[in-house]
């Protein structure tokens, strides 16, 4: 090792007087972050027979792994996942679907959450699919709507996914299309597809949907937002919320 002057005059100091404030005792050592002892166990990959036949029996724990592979972008997943949906395609088509859309806070999850029991009461399965904005930053979701319907969120007959939008415009995720056939083949006979918050063009879900419904919160705007096309003549039915304040 080279050391300057300086350097070199400090080293032999120390060398020579162990007292001195310039010498430095050696520190601990480093900890690994992660443990040494710990192994990641990696999940055995099912086969496409094992996937779809959990779907087709309404197992949600293969349900959820068929989902994230068909959102998957790896291109060894895709083979797979077009297989799935394939076979799955058979047993889709016999849910009513709605979309649910509106702006930020909105109360989307909140209106959900109340009515989930209700539908789940008339002996009907629930499939609510929650689309979340990825960050144009670091590309990640919070993937938080969950947390607003804790009281469907331990029913046995509804089934929460919440989904990033991964880039994709338009409200919904890139592979909204495909879910919702994998839910139809597990036995969910109505779908909510709960968009990202939307602005006034964002209407890609009303073409997947049996009824596409618009959440407004009252005083947004005046009689001119009412008559400008776009989402508002997109949909079917209209719902004003948060109506308990000075509005």
């Amino acid at each position: 090792m080279s050391f300057t002057k300086i350097d070199h005059y400090e080293k032999e100091y120390c060398d020579a007087h162990h007292d001195s404030a310039l010498n430095v005792a050696e520190g601990v050592e480093e900890q690994p972050i992660i443990s040494p002892y710990f192994t990641r166990r990696k999940k055995r990959a099912l086969t496409t027979d094992e996937y779809v036949e959990g779907i087709l029996r309404g197992d949600i724990t293969i349900l959820s792994r068929a989902i994230t592979l068909v959102e998957s972008s790896n291109p060894e997943h895709y083979a797979q996942a077009q297989e799935i949906i394939e076979r799955c395609l058979p047993h889709a088509g016999k849910s009513v679907r709605i979309g649910i859309t509106g702006v930020p806070g909105a109360g989307k999850s909140t209106f959900i959450e109340a009515i989930g029991n209700m539908v789940t009461s008339l002996r009907h399965k629930l499939a609510v699919l929650a689309i979340d904005p990825s960050s144009e930053r670091s590309g990640g979701s919070i993937l938080g709507d969950k947390t607003r319907m804790e009281s469907i969120c331990h029913n046995p007959d509804v089934f929460i996914r919440p989904s990033p939008s991964a880039g994709s415009l338009g409200g919904v995720a890139r592979k909204t299309r495909e879910t919702i056939v994998l839910c139809e083949a597990a036995g969910f006979d109505v779908i909510f597809i709960e968009t990202v918050g939307v602005g006034q063009s964002e209407t890609a879900v009303h073409s997947m949907v049996d009824m596409f419904m618009l959440l407004q919160i009252s005083g947004a705007g005046d009689e001119l937002q009412g008559i400008k096309r776009g989402i508002m003549e997109m949909a079917d039915m209209m719902v004003i919320t948060k109506a308990d304040g000075e509005n």
